[in-house]
């Protein structure tokens, strides 16, 4: 690959460029050459015609552009020329000017910081939940949400199938701030290995499938559930022989209503079947500690009482 970003590729995308903007310098000075014909009075004379025709005697004369026209053109053509001296533009060269899209992109980043960077610190120095309570860094937070979390999560932080609610109380690795924030720093990758294989047949996951639900209380076939609990012993190791899960593990607690794929009969076999790989990737080398804080508190704000009644006074 190293042949196709070698030196002689940007001088030769260079000279193409220096090459089609004469070009069309050229192309303008050889139709200013185009005039029309006058009699021996001084009067103009038809111009001759392009050859189109349209609809039988629609022509296109062939007459000279005019001269207002031409020079915008000539001006478009010498800005051209002094824009490729001042920025990049000619393969390699750099431009007089020694601007750079990474250099404009560090500079703003630097002056962000240089604007904002004493508030997010204020707030870094201060625990999350007293940053939580504070309306303007749950405003901060908020938005970091949006453009970083929204995408998985949704916009009301509601989650979808395969995505986790983070305004009810049900945490797969803890809802205190510490654990918030480290899952929002570190990610996760919660991993459920298809069973279907240790449990045994396609019966005997139906039946652990209908035991599941009797934990929660839902729906389920009692029998089915009965066969079903000594073959549970297979899912113990992560979910805890009371099916309470276990947040070492980010295993799901089964005796509630809450699911994270749907709590179905089919979805929990199919669950059992071809297990569950859930990502949560890192945010520590795309936000900086102090939006990580604020974020956290924001996260921590949806599920708890306190939080989500300050935000209520906000909004009122």
């Amino acid at each position: 690959m190293a042949d196709f970003f070698n030196e002689w590729w940007g001088i030769w995308i260079g000279i193409l460029v220096i090459i089609s903007i004469l070009g069309c310098a050229v192309l303008l000075w050889s139709q200013s050459k185009i005039t029309v014909p006058l009699d021996a009075d001084g009067k103009p004379q038809p111009v001759g015609t392009t050859g189109h025709v349209w609809d039988g005697d629609l022509e296109e004369a062939n007459n000279p552009l005019p001269r207002w026209w031409m020079w915008l053109f000539y001006i478009t053509v010498v800005f051209g020329l002094g824009y490729l001296v001042l920025y990049p533009g000619l393969g390699s060269f750099k431009g007089t000017l020694g601007w750079s899209e990474v250099g404009a992109y560090e500079k703003e980043v630097k002056d962000g910081e240089a604007q904002y960077g004493p508030l997010f610190n204020k707030y870094l120095a201060m625990k999350i939940e007293d940053v939580a309570k504070d309306p303007a860094a749950r405003a901060i937070g908020e938005r970091l949400f949006l453009n970083t979390c929204a995408q998985c999560h949704g916009s009301d932080a509601q989650g979808s199938k395969g995505f986790p609610n983070l305004t009810d109380h049900d945490w797969l690795y803890g809802g205190d701030p510490q654990t918030i924030e480290t899952t929002i720093r570190e990610g996760r990758n919660g991993v459920m290995p298809p069973m279907a294989a240790v449990v045994g047949t396609d019966d005997d996951v139906r039946n652990v499938a209908n035991y599941v639900l009797s934990l929660s209380g839902s729906a389920h076939d009692p029998i089915k559930a009965a066969f079903g609990k000594s073959k549970f012993v297979a899912c113990a190791a992560c979910h805890g022989a009371d099916g309470k899960g276990n947040q070492a593990l980010g295993a799901p607690n089964l005796t509630d209503k809450t699911w994270l794929y749907g709590g179905d009969i089919n979805t929990i076999m199919e669950g059992i079947n071809l297990g569950h790989n859930n990502h949560m990737p890192a945010h520590k080398d795309l936000l900086s500690d102090a939006k990580i804080h604020l974020l956290t508190a924001y996260v921590w704000s949806l599920s708890n009482a306190s939080g989500l009644e300050a935000i209520e006074k906000q909004k009122q």
